[in-house]
């Protein structure tokens, strides 16, 4: 994963935020919801709970809507029940494209996830055909005016914490984990610096490289999927 930044990615989501907030709001309900009826509602036994709902609060979501979804899955209040799959398939110029979901209709997201790839010049797969190019891995990020010491002695800490790469630019410093490791790594970080983003994701080894025009069907195959109401998040190998 050598080269890999996914701050691009994560900055442009937090730019178009306020114009789909309602629809960001849904999907980390769905998210919460989830993960609170497979592992129970106690936050700290249920790491994908805990995750859940740490990523909802870094986006501003209102604590009712919170407890909502946590009380949707305890069973006070009626809920959907929701699959989890994940879809992949190539995109423009032959870029590796995994896209995860949370649908309570299988054919109706299989349909509109295959739409957006024919649309923007991409095909959709069968299971496995790009997957082995990606890693799961724990992703932090930190800015860098929030680190005041010197850059050698962060980097010795984060790996300390348990990071085992790191990778930085004028804006921020971004931090891989094992999944192992993720857990406990954020919760010591956190206790020193503000994190801009915390998540389990998944990590292309190579990226590749495209050509302008295709980068721009490619950006526009990744909206239009993120716009789809069962798409919780999409991960590629373009650089």
């Amino acid at each position: 994963m050598a080269g890999h930044s996914k701050w691009h990615n994560i900055r442009h989501k937090k730019n178009a935020k306020d114009a789909k907030r309602g629809k960001i709001f849904m999907k980390l309900a769905k998210e919460i919801y989830v993960a609170a009826k497979q592992g129970g509602t106690d936050i700290e036994t249920n790491a994908a709970l805990r995750l859940a709902i740490d990523k909802a609060r870094s986006n501003n979501m209102p604590k009712d809507n919170i407890d909502r979804a946590v009380q949707k899955a305890a069973g006070n209040v009626d809920g959907e029940n929701y699959e989890e799959t994940t879809y992949e398939g190539y995109g423009p110029g032959g870029v590796a494209v995994m896209v995860d979901v949370l649908t309570d209709n299988r054919n109706r997201t299989a349909s509109e996830v295959r739409h957006a790839f024919s649309k923007n010049d991409g095909n959709l797969g069968e299971n496995g055909c790009v997957s082995f190019m990606f890693q799961r891995k724990g992703y932090i990020v930190i800015a860098r005016e929030n680190v005041s010491m010197d850059e050698d002695e962060f980097m010795l800490e984060a790996i300390e914490a348990g990071c085992e790469e790191i990778e930085s630019n004028e804006e921020v410093f971004e931090l891989y984990t094992t999944v192992e490791d993720f857990e406990s790594c954020k919760k010591t970080l956190e206790e020193n610096y503000p994190l801009e983003a915390a998540e389990l994701t998944m990590i292309p080894d190579t990226d590749a490289e495209v050509a302008e025009d295709h980068q721009e069907k490619m950006n526009k195959l990744i909206d239009m999927l993120e716009d789809l109401d069962d798409v919780q998040d999409v991960h590629h190998n373009m650089k």
